[in-house]
């Protein structure tokens, strides 16, 4: 018997080491590259911060040997685990290889997965998940199935304790989609990405139709209409630009919260916010400008910018700090609340809350789209979720009132009833159960109808109600709001704000959890 030198030891190891590396061949890597796709170890070696990621799990193969699979074990298992740090800041990352079995999940491929997912809980960092599958590994049957399984209960367990992204690489079909769609926010890659549960094929066998793999599920269908997608990126070298600038504005953990940073306060004249707004208020305008006026140079990072334009998400910085912005979007619409900007807005609040980040509301809205078809879809069930989230949320909430602030979505959106800490509102602020036409036609009906001149009439007692209601002295009078204040000053208002609330404490009555209309 011969035993193994150290050398032979070393060249063993080198051995099973460049086997690990090479994945799934120089063939698959090549045909990899010509769709325009990184391998899975050439995207974390190009997102984590350089030489800092360790690898895990490097030489773990499949236990199956049914249909073959035991003379195709490759080492790795079709996923890349691991650690290390972007920015400077420790994470957790799994990305899936699709140059072995098309990056199809078995059972120990999922046990890795979920093996560095309890890294990241348990030590309180991000989980990271680039995607790039063909699904289920079929012939390990429902051990793979089970493997999804679990890791949806792993993202439920991380769910508001530690942040998790989720960058689809490629492809994400069936069961696969759920993982991703737990997570707090999506970033697909156009073109190369895609997420459905059941694919073309087996939607037109059902139905009759035929749609193609980017209109069934691709970037432009998650980001604009379905709304799974926070953001659609044009290559994998974004989507990486863009997943570092969303970690920077959040913290590692809900027990901790993100670093002040520098700030350079916007570069805007005195009366850069006054002339934003126009002179009557059915015209519209473009509410980024007002964020951009407020928040620090430069910081402004929207979320979900394509889904649901009628509402405004994202995050900032004021004065250095981390915030999230929730605004009503004029421009579209007319900024009214609708069932997608309900869902869009009450998940974001419900993240911020999570992690520590407070929320600003910048208020111009009108209510709620009116009409049989958001009524039949549930917009009393989807509204309530907004306003639970803002009710449940015990981060600062600092709301200004721009212009309108009308019906049911007065209550909604940031009000002093539904928890907001501080509410100010600008002279220029509406606030009334409606506006003041609808409303001069419901109580002036009778003197309207017997005036010689009805029109005439209307536009005098239409005036008049906006003298006496559609403003905000009547709510600052009966200290429904904090303040009326000087469009200039909304910087300068909500820094001091934060800076007091910044340590407020609110308690919610112990219990297992709360029941938000889903």
């Amino acid at each position: 018997m011969v035993l193994m030198t150290k050398i032979d030891k070393f060249h063993k190891f080198q051995e099973y080491n460049d086997k690990a590396e090479i994945a799934g061949g120089e063939i698959k890597v090549n045909n990899q590259h010509n769709k325009g796709k990184m391998t899975a170890r050439e995207r974390v070696l190009g997102l984590l911060d350089k030489d800092s990621f360790v690898e895990n799990d490097k030489f773990v193969v499949h236990r199956t040997e049914s249909f073959g699979l035991s003379k195709k074990k490759i080492l790795g298992d079709g996923v890349l685990t691991g650690y290390g740090k972007i920015a400077n800041n420790n994470i957790v990352i799994f990305a899936q290889d699709f140059t072995v079995f098309g990056g199809a999940l078995g059972e120990m491929h999922a046990e890795k997965i979920l093996k560095v997912m309890k890294l990241g809980l348990q030590n309180g960092v991000p989980i990271i998940g680039l995607n790039d599958s063909g699904g289920a590994r079929i012939q390990e049957g429902v051990a793979s199935l089970a493997g999804y399984g679990k890791i949806f209960r792993a993202n439920v367990i991380a769910s508001g304790v530690v942040p998790q992204i989720s960058v689809i690489m490629g492809p994400c079909a069936g069961g696969a989609v759920y993982s991703p769609a737990l997570t707090d926010f999506v970033i697909m890659v156009d073109k190369t990405s895609y997420m459905f549960i059941t694919g073309p094929d087996v939607v037109k066998s059902v139905t009759g139709e035929s749609i193609s793999f980017e209109k069934l599920g691709g970037s432009h269908t998650h980001t604009e209409t379905s709304g799974v997608a926070h953001f659609r990126a044009k290559d994998e070298e974004e989507a990486f630009l863009i997943l570092k600038k969303l970690l920077s504005y959040i913290p590692s953990n809900n027990l901790s919260t993100v670093k002040r940073v520098f700030s350079i306060p916007p570069k805007i004249s005195d009366d850069y916010l006054v002339n934003l707004l126009p002179e009557e208020s059915n015209k519209t305008y473009d509410m980024h400008d007002i964020i951009k006026g407020i928040v620090d140079e430069n910081s402004f990072f929207e979320v979900h910018r394509e889904f649901a334009k009628n509402i405004i998400i994202g995050f900032a910085r004021l004065d250095g700090y981390s915030v999230g912005i929730i605004a009503n979007q004029p421009q579209v619409m007319a900024g009214t609340l609708d069932i997608d900007a309900s869902d869009k807005a009450g998940r974001f609040i419900r993240f911020c809350d999570s992690f520590n980040i407070p929320v600003i509301t910048l208020v111009d809205v009108p209510g709620f789209l009116p009409g049989s078809d958001q009524e039949f879809r549930g917009i009393i069930r989807h509204g309530a979720k907004l306003l639970f989230a803002y009710c449940e949320a015990t981060v600062p909430k600092l709301t200004v009132i721009v212009r309108k602030d009308y019906g049911g979505a007065y209550d909604v959106l940031g009000s002093r009833h539904s928890g907001a800490d501080q509410v100010f509102a600008w002279p220029t602020a509406e606030i009334a159960v409606m506006g003041a036409s609808g409303a001069a036609n419901i109580i002036f009906k009778k003197e309207i109808k017997d005036a010689s001149k009805p029109d005439k009439k209307r536009e005098e007692l239409i005036k008049k109600y906006e003298e006496q209601f559609a403003n905000p002295y009547i709510a600052a009078k009966l200290g429904l709001i904090d303040g009326v204040i000087d469009p200039s000053q909304t910087r300068d208002t909500l820094i001091k704000a934060l800076e007091l609330t910044l340590t407020k404490r609110e308690h919610l009555p112990p219990r297992k959890h709360s029941n938000i209309p889903m």
